[in-house]
């Protein structure tokens, strides 16, 4: 007879792995879609980095501009597992300037998409992922 922790235990790292891609990358995905308009920045959200997240070093527009090309960009690749390390390094480092210069009281929520992120860094995107073919096919 199984035990709920033998069936917990039994849970490969690559579904594990899976279920954490796709959970982070809609955080980041839902965040994106609040900045853009079709393809584009809206001027809310210029004035919002501008009035509010005031992310030091870059302008307002700019960093705007890259906030939502990263949180479109990443959470695609991490969904599919490509460039997987790549993304979560790119969204962890998005997530320390949230907590540094913008929200630091948000802590908890940046510690547990922190732990999202990190589990992708040192174990990789697993078997179900893009990542996981290239690296069966080609060594």
């Amino acid at each position: 007879m199984l035990s709920a922790i033998g069936v917990a235990e039994g849970i490969p790292s690559s579904v594990l792995g899976l279920v954490i891609r796709c959970g982070i990358a809609d955080v980041f995905w839902r965040s994106g879609q609040t900045k853009v308009s079709g393809w584009q920045v809206t001027p809310t959200t210029i004035l919002l980095f501008r009035d509010e997240y005031k992310v030091p070093l870059l302008p307002p527009a700019l960093a705007a501009n890259m906030a939502a090309l990263a949180e479109h960009l990443f959470p695609v690749l991490l969904v599919i597992g490509l460039a997987s390390r790549l993304s979560a390094l790119g969204l962890m480092g998005m997530t320390a300037v949230i907590e540094i210069f913008v929200y630091p009281e948000n802590w908890p929520d940046h510690l547990l998409w922190a732990g999202c992120l990190l589990y992708v860094l040192a174990r990789g995107p697993g078997k179900l992922s893009l990542d996981g073919v290239i690296r069966w096919r080609f060594g």
